[in-house]
């Protein structure tokens, strides 16, 4: 199964001329004359006038849903990607045929152990949403109330580890033969894939992040976040309110049903930066499929967030680290935006902070001699990642994630209103943040929530203070250390003692033996 599969990978390989674009990158690196006849010798026979992104997107699509899935993160990670392969990835969609309505019930009842009748009041085997890990049905709980239930696809567990595999194997083989592969370490991109495609296939941690996110927007009139049904979930299905709304790409129907698509795309701003600076956990796949805009009732107007898959976090650090950032972009502090990668510990400690400003200077001020409401903060960051490549930074993953969750956003946001100034919406509210970090308000609420901990340590104040200054005025041996030192050892006596014993043990064993044999 394992080489029909590498057999149909290799085939569809050539006829879109990857192994080409393979080699002409080869080429371009090397600048070999041999590379160079190589690759026209390759183009002999194919017709391979596309370009080389559209290329590798019709292959990925080709190949079916997991190098779907793998191209369109892949399209998220442009700190390593160049631009145009990047682009085009990032046009990939989950245009995956639905499986049996028969199958996603049996898979439902598995899941859930009790037939479909004693769960569900009604079920619509027709699916009405179909991706390339699960796929959603219409169905009705007993009390009449309407759901949407998402079942992952059957057997996908070995068809992802079988694909993984043959991903490594390629990503070995790339890593071997290019210096540009070893650059953009495709095994960890891999890796990454891997985690995300795991974390999907575990519905129950899907309903987890949904309920978390709709814990952080109660009573919030930006976000709107479906309640899952716990007794109806399982790691293969997900049961959740049914939500009703018009699809955020559909602009002309929205217009008609009277939404302000303005304030629809200032909100779409508010509420990136209200889960990356206010609760530091946030919605990171906000693609047009995964949105609704209500069209009635208390949602009119209000975005409702679908499929909480990916999700990502952030740090205290983190969030400091971005908003300084964010700031120091505000005000063309390129010196400082330096000097808190330095601080940050992401940049070699051998790095000059004057070479790395004048590489983020070169990056940034083309960009900000346009006008303001042009400038795309999403490609501002993607920018600096670029730029910090060639000091050696060790992008984050959870940065990478909020990266691309900003180039959604502003996408999404300059759709419904050209005009939108990104800038003008986020720079208050970062502003406003760094106050209450720094001011007074911040200090009042780390030291509640460090209060929690004094009752345990004020007691021991006076005995470590002892204990500290003992060991300031004794500059002998710390005794914590000295009895370490000797558990450790008497340790090593016990062993040698047992080693000994079993020895002799054996020793005399074989004697008896030998004596036993000598008297026969």
């Amino acid at each position: 199964m394992r080489l029909f599969r590498l057999t149909k990978i290799a085939v569809v390989a050539w006829r879109h001329g990857l192994d080409e674009i393979a080699v002409s990158g080869a080429a371009a690196t090397f600048g070999s004359r041999w590379l160079v006849t190589l690759v026209r010798l390759l183009r002999f026979g194919r017709k391979l006038d596309a370009p080389r992104g559209e290329r590798l997107r019709l292959a990925l699509e080709d190949l079916g849903p997991i190098f779907v899935k793998f191209g369109q993160v892949l399209s998220t990670r442009r700190d390593l990607m160049p631009p145009d392969i990047a682009d085009e990835l990032a046009r990939l969609q989950d245009r995956v045929p639905p499986f049996d309505g028969t199958r996603a019930i049996a898979e439902i009842e598995r899941g859930l152990g009790r037939r479909i009748d004693e769960v569900y009041d009604a079920f619509d085997a027709q699916p009405i949403a179909s991706a390339s890990i699960a796929q959603v049905h219409f169905a009705t709980l007993k009390d009449g109330t309407p759901v949407a239930v998402k079942v992952l696809r059957p057997d996908m567990a070995p068809v992802i580890d079988r694909d993984l595999a043959l991903m490594r194997a390629a990503g070995a083989l790339l890593m071997r033969v290019s210096s540009d592969a070893r650059r953009l370490r495709p095994l960890e991109v891999i890796d990454e894939f891997d985690r995300y495609l795991h974390d999907e296939l575990d519905l129950v941690r899907e309903a987890a992040n949904a309920n978390q996110l709709r814990r952080n927007f109660t009573g919030s009139p930006l976000l709107r976040v479906p309640e899952m049904y716990w007794d109806h979930c399982a790691t293969n299905v997900l049961t959740m309110e049914r939500m009703q709304g018009i699809p955020i790409g559909q602009i002309e129907r929205m217009r008609d049903a009277g939404i302000d698509l303005k304030k629809l795309s200032r909100d779409g701003v508010e509420i990136f930066f209200t889960q990356v600076f206010k609760h530091a956990f946030f919605h990171a796949d906000m693609h047009p499929g995964n949105i609704l805009v209500g069209d009635s009732g208390p949602d009119f107007n209000r975005y409702i967030a679908l499929d909480f898959g990916i999700v990502g976090t952030l740090s205290e650090t983190d969030k400091n680290y971005l908003a300084q950032n964010f700031l120091a972009f505000f005000r063309r502090d390129y010196r400082r935006v330096a000097e808190l990668h330095v601080e940050s510990g992401w940049v070699p400690a051998k790095t000059r902070v004057e070479e790395l400003e004048a590489a983020v200077r070169t990056c940034c001020e083309p960009v900000f001699d346009r006008p303001l409401r042009e400038i795309s903060l999403g490609l501002v960051l993607m920018r600096l990642f670029q730029a910090s490549r060639r000091f050696d930074v060790e992008i984050q993953p959870q940065l990478v994630l909020l990266q691309k969750t900003l180039l959604n956003i502003e996408g999404l946001g300059r759709q419904l209103d050209p005009d939108l100034d990104l800038w003008v919406t986020a720079k208050p509210f970062l502003e406003n943040w760094m106050q209450q970090q720094i001011g007074p308000a911040g200090l009042r609420e780390r030291l509640e929530r460090e209060a929690v901990q004094w009752p345990q340590l004020l007691p021991q104040l006076p005995r470590l203070a002892h204990a500290a200054l003992a060991r300031a005025a004794d500059p002998g041996p710390d005794p914590l250390l000295v009895r370490l030192l000797d558990e450790q050892r008497r340790q090593r006596r016990w062993l040698r003692a047992l080693t000994a014993a079993l020895l002799l043990a054996i020793a005399a064993a074989g004697a008896l033996a030998w004596g036993l044999l000598q008297g026969r």
